[in-house]
């Protein structure tokens, strides 16, 4: 099939916020563009950008994760969007064909596929669509 993917975002999981929105402001000239807050506060998912590329790095801060991550422990995952115009369930439907669809949130228009490491990758509608 030939589907044009786009870049949206890529998310790691950190410890401490402050010190990570610090880090990258610092070390890669991103700052944050937006934020969303857990409404039971379990978690604060923070966007950086750049500004110029429109491609964020997510940064998930969970509240009742102590220990250091363990970073086999499959909580970061890579993000694409489909071009404008591509056809999302074509592209679902061949990855279901595949069997490497590992999650589905269509409320969200959303899905993963695992690679044969399994590490996951999340799918995202076109920004044309809903």
């Amino acid at each position: 099939m030939d589907f044009k993917l786009h870049f949206d975002h890529y998310n790691i999981n950190v410890a401490d916020r402050e010190r990570s929105l610090k880090f990258y402001a610092e070390a890669l000239g991103l700052h944050e563009v937006g934020h969303i807050n857990a409404p039971d506060g379990s978690f604060t998912i923070t966007y950086l950008g750049d500004d110029t590329t429109g491609f964020r790095l997510e940064i998930t801060c969970l509240r009742d994760h102590p220990q250091p991550y363990d970073l086999g422990e499959g909580e970061t995952h890579l993000a694409l969007r489909l071009a404008p115009g591509q056809d999302y369930d074509a592209l679902l439907a061949y990855h279901k064909k595949m069997g490497v669809v590992c999650f589905e949130n269509p409320s969200m228009g959303i899905y993963f596929i695992e690679d044969p490491d399994g590490y996951w990758i999340e799918l995202l509608r076109p920004k044309d669509t809903k």
